[in-house]
């Protein structure tokens, strides 16, 4: 695994030992911060569930200012303090050990740009991470995104009240689910509606 581009750009990663993580592929990874873009650019960073700390340090060397790490693993712990010193992010990151619920339901700090949610599979812990975040809008921005990353296996249906699904992409063995703020999806609808308004107003004006 290797940071993609940005600041740190080809620094390889170290791989968290054993099966307790779920690290994203590097295809995957280029196709999710393509879709990204530069709108990662000055945000904070949740990476729940943080593994090798891959996400999140893509996220850093690609202009986020600050990451918070959370993970239980105390051996994936040692590797995302030493992915972060590899790459010269120490300074702009939090990791912290523990339970990634008990992170959530607690935390009282600023909201976050982006929730990247990758847990253990086949536990249907994204369903209770996905929920737990669902019930506390607070720790999202306005217009902030939560992606989840799970099998495709894993996939079914998520009754929620405020997030709502916007976009979907699988590659491979890793599908990722966006989600937004049904409110700020709304929102961002109606003023693309207002623009396309305005642009066929300016080109009906343009042919008399």
């Amino acid at each position: 695994m290797r940071v993609i581009a940005g600041k740190a750009k080809g620094r390889r990663l170290l791989m968290t030992p054993g099966d307790s993580t779920r690290p994203i592929t590097d295809r995957a990874k280029e196709a999710l911060f393509s879709i990204l873009g530069d709108w990662i650019e000055e945000t904070r960073v949740l990476d729940l569930f943080g593994g090798t700390g891959g996400v999140g340090i893509e996220c850093l060397s690609r202009g986020a200012v600050w990451v918070d790490f959370v993970e239980l693993n105390r051996k994936a712990i040692e590797t995302i303090n030493a992915n972060l010193r590899h790459c010269g992010f120490e300074r702009q990151a939090a990791v912290v050990r523990g339970d990634s619920f008990a992170y959530l339901q607690r935390y009282l700090g600023e909201p976050y740009d982006l929730i990247f949610v990758a847990p253990p599979q086949y536990q249907g812990l994204w369903l209770k991470a996905l929920t737990l975040i669902d019930g506390k809008p607070e720790l999202l921005t306005d217009y902030g995104s939560v992606i989840v990353q799970i099998h495709p296996r894993e996939l079914t249906p998520v009754a929620l009240e405020r997030l709502e699904e916007y976009d979907r992409r699988q590659y491979g063995s890793v599908m990722l689910l966006f989600y937004a703020a049904s409110e700020a999806l709304r929102a961002e609808q109606e003023a693309l509606d207002d623009d396309e308004a305005d642009d066929a107003e300016t080109a009906g004006e343009d042919e008399l």
